[in-house]
């Protein structure tokens, strides 16, 4: 594979993982993007206001390729977890705006440098910060994605919607009949491995 094939290639997963991630925003209230749905917090605007500052660290200032966008949850003042919510102050329209600004960005890293460049990630230890370029978009990559299946199990937990894109569900057909089913089953499989154990 020829290097601009493996920028490719890299471009293309990253920017699936982008997209999905913000399909589970469509259609929410303001209420159902921010609300947190588990005991440590997170929620769909979070994790988009989060991936866009790790596209910015890792895609930008690693490289020494900042982008002059004030990250103020990320500052040594901030509060812990600052990153992965929304104040009611902040909009889903400049969270979202910012996430496009970091792909813009962090594109454009990609497209500049060489796949074996080295930078220096500034927030890890220094006998440790040294990555190639190739490194950070995976790292990237592999956490975008991540946190796109976040979305996706939050969004189901809020109104049923699930599936990677709205016209990919990557799910067996069924309606609610088959699903309620399915879930039944699998209730009953764990209650009996658990009853055999």
């Amino acid at each position: 594979m020829t290097a601009p094939d493996a920028k490719a290639d890299l471009r293309l997963y990253l920017q699936s993982a982008r997209d999905a991630l913000l399909w589970k925003l469509e259609g929410l209230s303001e209420y159902d993007a921010r609300r947190p749905l588990t005991p440590t917090g997170t929620n769909l605007l979070g994790l988009v206001k989060h991936v866009a500052g790790v596209e910015l660290g890792y895609l930008g200032d690693t490289f020494a390729r900042p982008s002059g966008e004030p990250l103020p949850w990320i500052d040594d003042e901030a509060d812990a977890n600052a990153d992965m919510w929304a104040t009611a102050d902040e909009s889903r329209e400049q969270v979202v705006g910012l996430y496009r600004r970091a792909w813009a960005h962090a594109d454009a890293t990609i497209e500049a440098l060489p796949l074996d460049t080295v930078g220096t990630v500034p927030w890890w230890p220094s006998h440790q910060a040294e990555v190639t370029l190739h490194h950070a978009v995976v790292r990237v990559i592999t956490d975008t994605h991540r946190h796109a299946g976040h979305a996706d199990i939050l969004r189901e937990l809020i109104d049923g919607a699930a599936g990677m894109r709205e016209d990919n569900g990557s799910l067996p057909p069924g309606d609610a009949a088959y699903w309620e089913g399915h879930r039944s089953r699998l209730e009953h499989a764990a209650r009996e491995a658990d009853r055999n154990a």
